[in-house]
């Protein structure tokens, strides 16, 4: 009998980690979610049948007591980061770029130094870092975000040299504009704002991601997909962007 594989997913309480662990779910993955919105994470997990425990990436006591009990884990998806602010080097808050390098930098290589051992006991590991195509393109005002990306790119190639003949897969996926709570919290919480940066176009949902992240751990053993760029058919890159009026723009599918 087939024993299901475990996956931890972080930041799973919206936008691409809870869409990631529905679709690890649906096929067939035992799932078991992190995130700092314990209430919202926990609903999350009885509404698809998962586990859940509260998680702070930033936190490394957080980190050592979500990942202590976990003896044999077969995906690891790590999601949790984001955005603060849009300024350019001159005006930066640095405090924001140390939150983005502590959720987005740090926080990934906290989980993966602690679950190292779980993902090569399973015999079959595979390890997800979900990063943006701010990992290997730059524009005006994204110095914090896009370094703290770039360093998730440089941590993921690293990660699949050291890991070479282990039991262990690298995958990184790399979202253009997506629809979740991203720009909310990079714009702290300013709705029209946030709204703005979808103006006109169709941007992909966080199932289009989810979806790029089981297909990817779904694969026989034996391939490892390195890198996954997936981009919204009206982005071309960062800044180039195809807008269209209100009454051009197509329906969003779910």
């Amino acid at each position: 009998m087939n024993v299901p594989r475990t996956a931890v997913v972080t930041g799973a309480s919206s936008g691409i980690g809870a869409a990631t662990a529905r679709a690890l779910r649906a096929a067939g993955f035992e799932v078991l979610l992190g995130a700092r919105r314990a209430e919202r994470v926990e609903a999350l997990a009885r509404e698809i049948g998962a586990r859940a425990a509260p998680l702070d990436v930033t936190d490394p006591a957080s980190v050592a007591a979500f990942c202590e009990p976990i003896e044999a884990l077969g995906v690891l998806v790590n999601n949790a980061g984001g955005a603060k602010g849009l300024e350019p080097v001159a005006e930066a808050d640095f405090e924001s770029w140390r939150w983005m390098w502590e959720s987005n930098v740090l926080g990934l290589a906290r989980m993966t130094h602690a679950l190292l051992p779980a993902l090569e006991r399973s015999g079959d590991g595979h390890i997800v870092n979900v990063g943006s195509i701010a990992g290997f393109e730059v524009y005006p005002g994204g110095a914090g975000y896009t370094s703290a990306k770039h360093g998730v790119r440089a941590i993921t190639g690293t990660l699949r040299i050291e890991l070479l003949g282990k039991p262990i897969r690298v995958t990184e996926i790399d979202p253009g504009l997506v629809e979740t709570e991203f720009s909310l919290v990079r714009f702290g919480g300013e709705a029209a704002r946030a709204a703005n940066v979808y103006q006109g176009m169709t941007p992909l949902t966080a199932g289009d991601v989810a979806d790029a992240v089981a297909w990817a751990v779904t694969r026989p053993s034996r391939v490892n997909i390195d890198v996954i760029v997936v981009r919204p058919r009206d982005q071309a890159t960062a800044t180039r962007v195809h807008r269209r009026s209100e009454a051009e723009r197509e329906p969003q599918e779910s």
